[in-house]
């Protein structure tokens, strides 16, 4: 055992954001450490993708949100994903009249040129489906192949955090695997992941920690290695009387 626990990579304390005059999240509190995957679950409506676009920038909060030591408040999602931190957002947002290899360039728009392609040509390595397809237009893609191409244009960034918004959208059980080993290999490699998924049992598997969400607060934080989890997990998703009015 290690003497002490890593400093966390990502901290947020008293975080509150929503939609206008509509409060979603309210005082959540979470951390997570360089090289570990932490899952984030809830029912439908609970906050899970208010929480991730308030820490990526494209919401604003109140509260605070430390990466990396630095204070992430006022920061634009530009600015954010050039610290490293990456939000990979829940759909096939991508630009769907360019082609594959010009999408994965576009998101690394900034990288000095001469890195920008080997570093496309590694977000590729994984995801051999649209490797075989770099050429083609991304809006002749599957829906599944567009849900890789998004994961792929986040690791273009060769980020330090890779928050993933249900990643598995859209994909058949094999893909859904493939992704999920991804985000395996991207630990092993240092890069920590805050994951979205309503997969539970197979986001469970593969995180090192979950936290749960209802009614936009955190219920529950445990590691995914304790035996009586799925039963906390249920009496967390089903005690509170979760609104369905609001989006994830």
């Amino acid at each position: 055992m290690p003497i002490s626990a890593p400093e966390p990579l990502l901290s947020v304390a008293g975080l509150s954001a929503g939609y206008g005059k509509i409060t979603v999240l309210h005082d959540v509190s979470l951390t997570i450490r360089p090289g570990e995957i932490v899952a984030l679950l809830g029912p439908n409506g609970a906050g899970k993708t208010t929480l991730l676009c308030a820490v990526s920038g494209l919401l604003p909060w109140t509260g605070t949100v430390h990466f990396g030591g630095a204070d992430l408040a006022g920061l634009s999602p530009r600015e954010t994903a050039r610290r490293g931190l990456v939000h990979v957002v829940e759909g096939h947002r991508v630009f769907t009249q360019l082609s594959v290899a010009d999408n994965l360039l576009l998101a690394g728009y900034d990288v000095p040129r001469g890195e920008r392609a080997a570093r496309v040509d590694e977000a590729l390595s994984h995801f051999p489906e649209i490797a075989a397809k770099r050429a083609d237009k991304a809006g002749a893609l599957s829906g599944g192949q567009q849900q890789m191409l998004a994961v792929a244009q986040g690791l273009v960034r060769r980020p330090r955090l890779l928050m993933l918004d249900e990643p598995s959208a859209g994909l058949s059980p094999v893909l859904v695997d493939r992704v999920l080993a991804v985000a395996a290999a991207l630990r092993a490699n240092g890069t920590a992941v805050l994951l979205v998924e309503q997969l539970i049992e197979k986001a469970l598997r593969l995180a090192d920690r979950v936290y749960a969400l209802a009614q936009g607060r955190i219920v529950l934080e445990a590691a995914t290695s304790e035996d009586d989890l799925p039963h906390r997990l249920e009496r967390a998703y089903f005690g509170h009387d979760v609104p369905t009015a609001l989006h994830g």
